[in-house]
């Protein structure tokens, strides 16, 4: 049996690495959600095939770890499958190969199908047609809460732009992992990378909006990281991450 996997390469381009010659991390993210985009269209399930019965698909979660980030010039490989459909969610997970076929990363994330009318999350087996599943885990994570910021050290303010915007009319969910990103304390930015970085998603923002980030060390080390993205208007938490650092060697 044939499990439902897509693969699809990326030759790193000058215009997305870092000031290090390294893949942005964002970048990565859009690469992933690029390719398992163009699985669902292929399995019949589309952010386009459900609007048309009135659904869209929201991430719910995001968990990234890097064994490294490739460089300019270099190519890679993503694999993604989906991996369960239960309930309210369902899990697609990818596998990250550079040119000589070492696995240099792995993600796991959760996605529920979202009514666009009452914009809550619905049965995914009573509501979307059957699509194949590949009951494998690239990284194995039971999504468990993240933790709460409850002392931010950074603070950062930014808009919400046009440009932030995705299909569904409200910020893409690569966006949140720059803001979180952006706020990391100046000393862990210019001398780390983050290897890992874990995304709660908890409400939508929207253009129009502002948002504030905010940022403080989880660990003594100082390279653990929470932050916190929140409506700067009312205070409404919109995403929640944990991100972890490497030193730079």
């Amino acid at each position: 049996m044939s499990y439902p996997l897509l693969e699809h390469g990326f030759d790193i381009r000058p215009h997305e690495v870092d000031t290090r010659g390294k893949l942005r991390p964002v970048i990565l993210l859009a690469y992933m959600q690029n390719v398992a985009s163009e699985h669902a269209t292929q399995l019949g399930v589309s952010v386009r095939n459900l609007q048309v019965s009135g659904l869209t698909w929201v991430m719910s979660r995001v968990h990234l770890l890097m064994v490294r980030y490739p460089r300019s010039g270099e190519f890679i490989t993503i694999r993604t499958w989906p991996v369960t459909r239960e309930g309210l969610f369902s899990i697609r997970d990818f596998e990250l190969v550079d040119g000589t076929g070492e696995r240099i990363g792995a993600a796991t994330t959760s996605w529920a199908a979202l009514d666009l009318v009452s914009r809550r999350p619905v049965r995914i087996n009573e509501r979307l047609p059957h699509y194949p599943l590949r009951p494998v885990r690239a990284l194995e994570d039971s999504f468990a809460t993240l933790p709460v910021l409850e002392n931010p050290e950074t603070r950062l303010c930014l808009p919400v732009l046009r440009a932030d915007l995705d299909l569904n009319q409200h910020v893409n969910n690569t966006v949140y992992a720059g803001w979180g990103l952006e706020a990391a304390p100046q000393a862990v930015a210019d001398s780390c990378q983050p290897m890992e970085i874990e995304i709660g998603f908890r409400a939508e923002a929207y253009y129009g909006d502002s948002i504030v980030s905010l940022c403080a060390a989880e660990r003594e080390d100082g390279l653990c990281l929470l932050h916190r993205i929140e409506n700067s208007a009312n205070g409404l938490e919109v995403a929640r991450l944990r991100t972890r650092w490497k030193p730079i060697g």
